[in-house]
């Protein structure tokens, strides 16, 4: 699934990382609020090449993240969730009466797939109403 979340950087956490039986790893979490009625904190995490993306940002910045959200299940009946994001975008504010537009950018790409499951989901990939 994927998902754009806009809001103001709030506080970048300290990077981690570690070594797995794939190599290494590295992790940069970081947490934005949005602007809605109610603002809502989410924390979002980078992972390995992607977790440098964070330092062009500095916290008060209005920014949208491009995130996949995956959960999984573990010690039986325990549920995490996961925000991954795979591209981050400063949010300019926008004059008053400077049009608006949501079509995307040249280079835009949808969201890659965020495990092997996804990639070999039924329906994906053929543009059938059913």
């Amino acid at each position: 699934m994927s998902v754009e979340l806009e809001g103001k950087l709030i506080q970048v956490l300290p990077e981690q990382t570690g070594e797995g039986r794939n190599g290494r790893w590295k992790k940069q979490e970081f947490v934005i609020e949005t602007e809605d009625r109610y603002p809502r904190k989410i924390l979002i995490q980078l992972w390995n090449d992607k977790a440098d993306m964070i330092h062009d940002y500095k916290e008060g910045d209005k920014i949208k993240a491009s995130v996949n959200i995956d959960s999984r299940e573990v010690n039986d009946g325990k549920w995490f969730t996961n925000v991954k994001a795979w591209r981050l975008q400063k949010v300019e504010d926008a004059s008053p009466g400077a049009p608006q537009s949501d079509a995307p950018m040249p280079g835009d790409q949808e969201a890659p797939p965020s495990s092997e499951a996804d990639q070999n989901a039924p329906g994906q990939g053929d543009d059938l109403p059913f």
